[in-house]
C-alpha cells in the first residue's frame, strides 16, 4: 500500500493494521516535520513498525524515485496537488490496483475536476462514495 500524504499517522495506523493480517506493507510519505514525529510516535504506539515505513520530503519529489508497485494507493495529500500526485503513482499501479482519495466530496469545489477525470478515463472504473467527507474510489482496468 502506498499513503500519500501521511500527516500523524490515524490512517497509517489503520492501514497497516491491515497489512499486518493480510500481508504486504504499507509506505507513507509526508512532508511536513511536525506530522513526521508524530507520526513515528503513534505508528511505534500501535506497535505497527513491522508494518510501515515513512518517506519523509514533498511526495512530488520523493515519489518518482520509489522503485516498486502497489496494490492500493491511498491519496490523503494537499488536495489541490491530488492530480499530479495521482498521475505520478497511476505508473506503480497494475490492473485491479485501488486508489483511494479521500475528501472529494468536503472539497468539492477543488476536487470535482480530480473525480470528473477519474470517472472519464477508460482505463480505470471510478466512483464518487459520498461517506463522511467523500471517497472517490478509482480500480485500475488497464
Amino acid at each position: 500500500m502506498l499513503e500519500i500524504g501521511a500527516g500523524r499517522g490515524y490512517s497509517t495506523v489503520w492501514l497497516a493494521a491491515a497489512v499486518r493480517h493480510f500481508g504486504g506493507r504499507v509506505l507513507s510519505l509526508e512532508r511536513e516535520p511536525n506530522c513526521i514525529a508524530d507520526w513515528r510516535r503513534n505508528v511505534a504506539d500501535a506497535g505497527l513498525e513491522d508494518w510501515a515505513d515513512l518517506v519523509e520530503g514533498d511526495a512530488r519529489e520523493t515519489l518518482p524515485a520509489i522503485d516498486d508497485v502497489f496494490d492500493v494507493v491511498f491519496l490523503d495529500a494537499g488536495n489541490k496537488q491530488y492530480e499530479e500526485l495521482f498521475q505520478l503513482a497511476r505508473g506503480k499501479l497494475e490492473p485491479a490496483a485501488l486508489v483511494i482519495a479521500d475528501d472529494v466530496t468536503l472539497h468539492a469545489d477543488t476536487l470535482r475536476t480530480y473525480s470528473q477525470a477519474r470517472q472519464a478515463d477508460p482505463t480505470l472504473s471510478s466512483l464518487t462514495v459520498p461517506l463522511d467527507r467523500g471517497l472517490e474510489l478509482s480500480v485500475v482496468l488497464t
